[in-house]
């Protein structure tokens, strides 16, 4: 019996019970599904993280205080002060890799303006930290290494800021608003970034010069972070070193000493983020994956149940000739045109979902060929692996004792 016969054997007994066999593709079709929208939401979410932090510049590099052990508790690097003007100034100085820096002074506090007010943060920065992120400027001007020296009490708005503290619209620049009832006149207004990989806010900000946020906000000299960029992406590794050598030397510290400030790089940042999202994605498709296993094994008890059904027929076929194999092969066809259908179903369902969760929740999401073609390659394999043993089964009947069967 050739293939063409086979396959209009097995659909036509599939056309007979058609609710059946729907039933019975439902578990592959939510099993690829269930995979193709996983893997792109977690290859939706990787994209979106790589791009995100290399919008803040691949180049970029973090200096922080390391995390401190007292009393037998582990504090955290924001609690200890280890970074200062000095370290920039060594920094700047001396890093032939480092092409910009810039230290970071921040504080929570109320925005102000009018009768209005907004609770954001402030950031104490240098001029050159716009270059640092790549942070444009949507209206007016910068502050000065001279607005720095004099501590002015300028400032940039971020887009939130200006949203809660000038609903109406008009242009913020010239404008004082006052932060924790320390005026501070707008000078410009930044671009919006939106929100970060980590959900914040990236936009609820007010940039000021370093040393007004030290003085007149938190009477303090020392830093949470510094910036600095490297002066090319393959230089970063090289600028890391040259900054951990500075600072080890400004900071006093001997050989056997550990470091008292951490130095991150938006590479390092980019692959341990990256790495956490490919192991959830595999998380969450293993367990999708789960669904396919089910769909399998209700395939191959559908097709049990067809073959104990269907003794009879198989008695016949063999009586007027039909070999073991053509048995064989028609119940196997019948499995995987089940598991082939309901894969083909459920690849547009999973493309379909990813556009819905994309379009209803905002979720990156990237539906790769890869994933489709995986699941449909499982999709069939599950056809063959579950529908083989029933097929064996029907292949080897005896035609006497089938044609006897009530």
């Amino acid at each position: 019996m050739n293939i063409l016969n086979l396959i209009r054997i097995a659909f036509k007994a599939l056309q007979r019970n058609k609710l059946r066999a729907f039933l019975t593709m439902l578990g592959v079709i939510i099993g690829v599904a269930s995979v193709i929208a996983m893997v792109a939401i977690g290859q939706g979410s990787k994209q979106s993280i790589q791009s995100q932090l290399s919008s803040m510049g691949s180049n970029m590099i973090t200096i922080l205080p390391a995390s401190n052990i007292a009393g037998g508790a582990r504090l955290g690097g924001s609690t200890v002060q280890t970074l200062t003007i000095d370290d920039v100034k060594a920094i700047r100085k001396q890093a032939v890799n480092v092409s910009a820096i810039s230290p970071a002074a921040t504080s929570s506090g109320q925005s102000i303006f009018g009768a209005l007010n907004w609770p954001t943060t402030i950031q104490g920065v240098s001029p050159s930290y716009l270059d640092i992120r790549k942070w444009d400027l949507k209206d007016g001007i910068p502050f000065s290494d001279e607005d720095v020296r004099a501590s002015a009490k300028v400032c940039l708005l971020g887009q939130t800021v200006i949203t809660n503290l000038f609903p109406n619209g008009e242009n913020p620049v010239g404008k004082i608003i006052r932060f924790n009832n320390i005026p501070f006149q707008v000078i410009g207004v930044l671009v919006a970034k939106g929100q970060s990989s980590f959900g914040q806010d990236q936009d609820d900000v007010i940039l000021a010069p370093y040393t007004t946020v030290q003085k007149r906000i938190l009477a303090t000299i020392y830093f949470r972070t510094i910036y600095a960029s490297a002066i090319s992406e393959s230089a970063s590794d090289d600028a890391t070193d040259e900054i951990t050598s500075i600072l080890r030397k400004t900071h006093r510290l001997r050989t056997t000493d550990e470091n008292d400030f951490q130095v991150r790089t938006m590479a390092e940042l980019i692959s341990a983020l990256s790495s956490t999202s490919n192991l959830l994605t595999i998380l969450l498709t293993a367990i999708a994956g789960i669904s396919l296993i089910i769909g399998g094994i209700g395939i191959m008890n559908i097709m049990y149940v067809s073959v104990t059904e269907r003794t009879r027929e198989i008695g016949l076929r063999m009586s007027i000739g039909a070999r073991g194999i053509d048995i064989l092969m028609q119940f196997l066809i019948e499995a995987i045109m089940i598991s082939i259908t309901g894969g083909l179903i459920g690849v547009v369902l999973g493309i379909t979902s990813a556009q819905l969760i994309t379009y209803f929740l905002s979720w990156p999401t990237l539906v790769s060929e890869s994933s489709i073609i995986l699941s449909f390659a499982v999709c069939a394999f599950t056809g063959v692996f579950f529908g083989y043993y029933p097929a064996q089964k029907a292949s080897r009947l005896d035609p006497i004792e089938a044609l006897r069967y009530e």
